[in-house]
């Protein structure tokens, strides 16, 4: 017979096993959020000039500088990025942990990742959180960088007398993203590469000139778990649009997993990572 005592007692084992459970699942989370990972992948870009295949493009996404992710974790990854030695690097947006707060936890992440080197250069674009202050915060702080901003903008790199086409848009949720801007001047036929914050934006605005937009903000889930998924992901086309190269209505997205945190410190399924593009022909 289950006595009152015993029902208690079983009680207590119970929620301390619980408790326990939660505790460990905490400190993974805690500890997969630090364990940064190289993702390394071969994509083809349609019209990609034959100086440029084998080229190599880092991606680094959602470092969130705040209070879950400091100046040490953020220099870390600047040098495992330098030591890829990419021939560029697209820095996809999220630099801030907070809107309201960018104008101070902006200025020490853009001045951290200033010691990112490629021969090709590196470039960035907004993400929501950056957004505070209309963007005004974001554009006067990239200003201040040796990086190239190229939200609703676009250039050109060469090698060997060739080109490829770097363009970029403002975030979706809290810029003016423009793409016919940011590809105003790219002539007909050429190669381009689309930094651009959130992938629902080449969901909702395809165009086939773009030839891979390198996208991050959906963080991978965050937390996902086997047959349950992730509990929040912050996009309208569910899983979509969740990690990896992926093909929208008009061009490939390849969307990063990121490397900080927003909601919670924790990265369970998820961990964070920099991207290590090599360029093919398509």
């Amino acid at each position: 017979m289950l006595t009152r005592r015993t029902f208690f007692r079983r009680t207590l084992k119970l929620g301390a096993a619980v408790a326990g459970l939660g505790a460990a699942g905490a400190a993974y989370g805690l500890w997969e959020a630090s364990d940064v990972r190289i993702d390394r992948r071969t994509v083809t870009i349609p019209n990609l000039p034959a100086g440029f295949v084998g080229k190599t493009i880092a991606v680094l996404a959602d470092l969130h500088h705040g209070p879950f992710v400091g100046l040490g974790f953020i220099r870390e990854v600047v040098r495992t990025t330098n030591s890829l030695s990419p021939d560029l690097i697209a820095l996809v947006g999220d630099f801030a942990h907070k809107g309201t707060q960018a104008a101070s936890q902006l200025p020490p992440c853009l001045e951290a990742l200033s010691a990112l080197t490629a021969p090709l250069g590196v470039y960035a674009v907004p993400g929501n959180h950056d957004m505070g202050n209309g963007g005004r915060t974001y554009r006067e702080c990239v200003a201040a960088t040796p990086l190239t901003d190229l939200t609703n903008r676009s250039l050109f790199v060469t090698h060997r007398g060739e080109r490829l086409w770097l363009a970029g848009v403002d975030d979706l949720w809290w810029g003016r993203p423009d793409l016919p801007s940011a590809l105003r001047g790219v002539p007909a036929g050429a190669a381009v590469v689309l930094l651009c914050h959130n992938p629902d934006f080449m969901e909702e605005n395809p165009d086939a000139r773009v030839g891979l937009a390198l996208c991050g903000h959906t963080h991978g889930g965050q937390v996902y778990l086997p047959v349950v998924g992730s509990p929040w992901i912050p996009t309208k086309y569910g899983e979509k649009y969740m990690h990896g190269l992926v093909r929208g209505p008009a061009s490939q997205v390849f969307v990063s997993r990121g490397l900080g945190e927003s909601g919670v410190p924790l990265r369970v399924g998820a961990p964070p990572e920099v991207n290590l593009i090599t360029l093919a022909a398509g």
